[in-house]
């Protein structure tokens, strides 16, 4: 199938690993000039290099507007517009961290809201004002399932917050032309896994063996889905092949036991 998204110019913020830097490889793949942004120039440049095509490095912080605004400027300056935002840049989700309510720290869920609702928020403002102009664009906000699920306070929190300001952009955007869609992945494996495995282990006794059986058991499949899988996900959301779909959540872990989600 022909995406039809050669051509196209895409923001992927979290670009330099995990998935944002799945999401932007995938995105190359398929004839997408691509601006990867995250804060790390560093680390931004190498991911560029392994990715090539026609791909720019932009160090910018999600925290601070000015910043998200000049990185969209540039890659608009550079590209010659925007049509795609993807946003992933995000702490990674760690199941060592203390969930138990005694235990959690108020700055803790600022961060993640600073970085992943409000961080979100602010690349969509700077990016829609481009996409309204092309009566034409994707927005895809990458959450995470603890959205649905209990056992992680404030991942439920920030993920069920990403999952509400996708609908109210896509409500408020669609007129325009623009679909905004959520992506909820599971435990993906990245280039963090080993060490999250070897953590999940130490603190449970168990050998790396162990806890990555008990991690893959979270999914339908019985095994972690690839941030490849996911980016296979996300492209399609990101393409005008999805105009059927917007303001949705779509989970992409590999199946949740359990419950049926209607």
């Amino acid at each position: 199938m022909d995406l039809h998204l050669s051509g196209k110019r895409a923001i992927v913020t979290g670009g330099s690993r995990g998935i944002g830097f799945a999401v932007a490889r995938a995105l190359t793949a398929e004839g997408t000039d691509v601006a990867l942004v995250a804060r790390d120039a560093k680390a931004l440049e190498q991911a560029r290099a392994r990715i090539g095509g026609n791909t720019l490095a932009v160090a910018a912080d999600a925290t601070d507007d000015d910043a998200v605004r000049a990185a969209v400027a540039r890659t608009v300056a550079e590209f010659g517009g925007v049509d795609i935002l993807v946003n992933a840049a995000a702490q990674p989700a760690d199941p060592t961290k203390p969930t138990e309510l005694a235990k959690l720290d108020d700055d803790d869920l600022r961060a993640e809201i600073e970085t992943k609702v409000l961080g979100y928020l602010r690349f969509a403002r700077a990016v829609a004002p481009y996409l309204i102009e092309r009566g034409w664009g994707r927005i895809v906000n990458i959450s995470g399932l603890n959205a649905r699920r209990t056992g992680s306070p404030f991942g439920s929190i920030r993920n069920a917050g990403v999952s509400a300001l996708t609908k109210n952009l896509a409500d408020e955007l669609g007129p325009h032309g623009i679909n905004v869609t959520v992506v909820h992945p599971g435990l993906t494996v990245t280039e963090r896994t080993p060490a999250m495995i070897d953590a999940v282990a130490a603190a449970r006794g168990a050998t790396s063996a162990e806890a990555a059986d008990l991690l893959s058991r979270g999914s339908s499949l019985g095994r972690m889905i690839t941030a490849a899988e996911v980016a296979d996900v996300v492209t399609f959301l990101a393409s005008p092949r999805s105009v059927a779909v917007t303001g949705d959540a779509i989970p992409a872990g590999g199946g949740t036991p359990g419950p049926i989600f209607y």
